[in-house]
């Protein structure tokens, strides 16, 4: 593994695809301009809508998505993480779908988000993706890049069950994506805190591109993409504007942490 800038991007996604794909292939080039090597996308990076529009569009999003990812991975040579994205799965439900590609456009790993945010927040909004979406089953993989580290893919509200986590760092992750559409109401309050607990407990690099902003109705994300080092230090905050967030990606930080705290090796259960 080699020193390297990764860059995880903010964006407001809106319920229109060739909008969203513009808006994200502008900020890969920013990202690449400043040097980023990996680049992850949010959570919804290519629709964020209302549920019937998402289920009724999947196919066209999800063709679309794929491709996508696949030709910024080859035009900009970076790999490029697809932060969530519906794929149909059938019964009018989808699978929220995560993908890894490399430079070559090749696809190195999938996960289909398991943990579904099914919540009724103060705010009056109600949240129900159990309704649209179909849980994944399999608990997401680690892929091991001789460049880049070893990478574990989580969605959003993955964020709040920390076992899923600790699977990845036991099969040697050392960088935690969470792409996420974090709603405002408890981002402000949870998010970065959580963000940190992951990075901390694990020692490990956390990634977490994100939404921001008004998408439709009264739907808002809470922004700040961030990348946090595994002693829990904030590398990056894109704030609450569309943007990017780029840090160093360093393999001596992750050895010294876990030199100094080397917490994985205490655990008494398993």
């Amino acid at each position: 593994m080699k020193s390297y800038l990764a860059a995880a991007i903010q964006m407001t996604s809106i319920p229109d695809l060739q909008k969203n794909l513009v808006q994200a292939e502008e900020l890969i080039d920013l990202a690449v301009r400043q040097g980023a090597e990996l680049v992850s996308l949010p959570e919804n990076f290519s629709f964020l809508g209302e549920e019937k529009d998402k289920v009724e569009l999947a196919q066209e999003i999800s063709e679309q998505s794929e491709q996508f990812l696949k030709t910024m991975a080859q035009r900009y040579q970076i790999t490029v993480v697809g932060g969530g994205f519906p794929v149909p799965v059938g019964d009018r439900k989808v699978y929220n779908t995560a993908t890894i590609v490399d430079p070559h456009g090749i696809e190195l790993a999938r996960y289909q988000k398991v943990h579904l945010f099914d919540v009724n927040l103060p705010d009056g909004n109600t949240y129900e993706e159990s309704g649209t979406v179909k849980a994944g089953t399999d608990l997401p993989s680690v892929y091991r890049s001789e460049e880049l580290g070893s990478l574990g893919l989580s969605v959003c509200y993955d964020v709040r069950f920390p076992e899923l986590y600790r699977h990845l760092s036991s099969k040697g992750a050392d960088i935690l994506f969470v792409p996420a559409a974090f709603t405002a109401y408890t981002g402000k309050d949870h998010w970065q805190v959580l963000l940190q607990a992951r990075a901390i407990e694990n020692t490990c690099y956390v990634i977490a591109p994100a939404q921001t902003g008004c998408h439709y109705d009264l739907r808002h994300s809470h922004g700040h993409a961030t990348i946090v080092d595994p002693w829990g230090v904030i590398l990056a905050d894109a704030g609450d504007k569309s943007g990017v967030a780029i840090a160093k990606i360093d393999p001596n930080r992750i050895e010294q942490v876990r030199s100094q705290m080397p917490s994985l090796q205490h655990r008494v259960f398993a």
